[in-house]
């Protein structure tokens, strides 16, 4: 009887794995903390060109790191282990750091072109616990501080960026330059069960009155809204005012958006602290990512009205900084094998 592993042997093979997959496999053990693994990983590009069909405020986007500690159960990004062939699950446990992140955005950023809109942290968190030991992203923000003529957007839920006003203050003086802290909920045993290690939302808006006071555009992003968990007129005016109080150069929303590799972990989080909405959630989101139009007015209109009676800036001026977290997460282009997911 004829051998056929040896006569056909693709009928045996294994499909082949990704450059990614291959540099996450290969990638040592640096550390491990609160259950999480951390690993650099090799990498010929920090910078992804960004296309959408949505109007995006920035062109171009940045991340120092695969996967976010913060775990937040409405994580979009949670997709973007799939170009490592790693599971969804896996986002918050197994962390992965760019190497020579500097120096390759240097080699970037002189092929940009003056104004090119740039966002920081649209698929892991910039200032996420590693990096007050890694210091990434402090790496690239020197960079943009010895260059000129870009327009850089941050976005974080950390307290960990205040580390940074003195680069983010040169920052301002050469670019034009948005910071938006994250605040989803005032309710501190809600942030803790939604955003399981992000810092409190109390923390957060001290933090912006520290970037304020030190002269920088920064505001407040109150996303995502949550149907029935955060999309309340209470709950939003609750971060109006803390962000007013914070003097908020700006105050945006956007509703949640849910990839299918994020809806177990939402709806698992639904199921145990909200299990009257379970069914209402799986009939939103089971064929859809986005919620209907008619919603999005709605909350739209009861975000500007909130806005008004704050005397808050509206979320066109948070968009038009570039510090608008997308309600669609952008699509990176990979064009190359070794070009990262930022």
């Amino acid at each position: 009887m004829a051998k056929t592993e040896s006569l056909f042997p693709i009928l045996n093979s294994q499909p082949r794995r990704s450059s990614l997959a291959r540099a996450a496999d290969a990638a040592p053990l640096d550390s491990i903390g609160c259950l999480t693994e951390y690993r650099p990983i090799q990498t010929r590009s920090m910078i992804s060109k960004v296309v959408s069909n949505r109007g995006l405020p920035f062109t171009h986007a940045i991340n120092p790191y695969r996967g976010c500690e913060f775990a937040c159960r409405y994580c979009y990004a949670r997709y973007a282990h799939e170009f490592l062939e790693r599971t969804p699950e896996e986002f918050e446990r197994k962390i992965y750091m760019k190497q020579n992140g500097a120096w390759l955005l240097a080699q970037e950023l002189a092929r940009l072109k003056p104004g090119t809109q740039v966002a920081l942290g649209t698929a892991t968190d910039p200032y996420q616990p590693i990096e007050r030991r890694q210091k990434i992203t402090r790496s690239l923000l020197e960079v943009f501080a010895r260059t000129s003529g870009f327009s850089l957007g941050i976005v974080t839920k950390s307290t960990l960026i205040a580390r940074d006003i003195d680069l983010l203050a040169e920052i301002a003086r050469r670019h034009r330059l948005t910071v938006a802290l994250t605040v989803t909920t005032m309710n501190v045993r809600l942030a803790r069960t939604l955003e399981p290690r992000a810092p409190r939302p109390d923390l957060r808006m001290r933090t912006l009155a520290r970037l304020r006071e030190a002269g920088l555009r920064a505001g407040v992003l109150c996303s995502p809204l949550m149907p029935g968990i955060t999309d309340a007129r209470r709950s939003i005016e609750a971060v109006a005012r803390a962000a007013k109080a914070a003097d908020a150069k700006f105050f945006s929303s956007g509703p949640l958006f849910l990839k299918p590799c994020s809806l177990p972990t939402f709806f698992q989080f639904v199921a145990e602290h909200f299990p009257l909405q379970l069914a209402a959630y799986k009939q939103r989101y089971g064929t859809s990512a986005f919620v209907s139009a008619e919603y999005r007015k709605r909350m739209g209109d009861l975000v500007q009205s909130i806005c008004r009676e704050h005397k808050l800036g509206s979320r066109h001026d948070a968009d038009a900084a570039f510090g608008q977290r997308p309600i669609e997460p952008p699509v990176l282009l990979e064009t190359q094998p070794w070009l990262p997911f930022s």
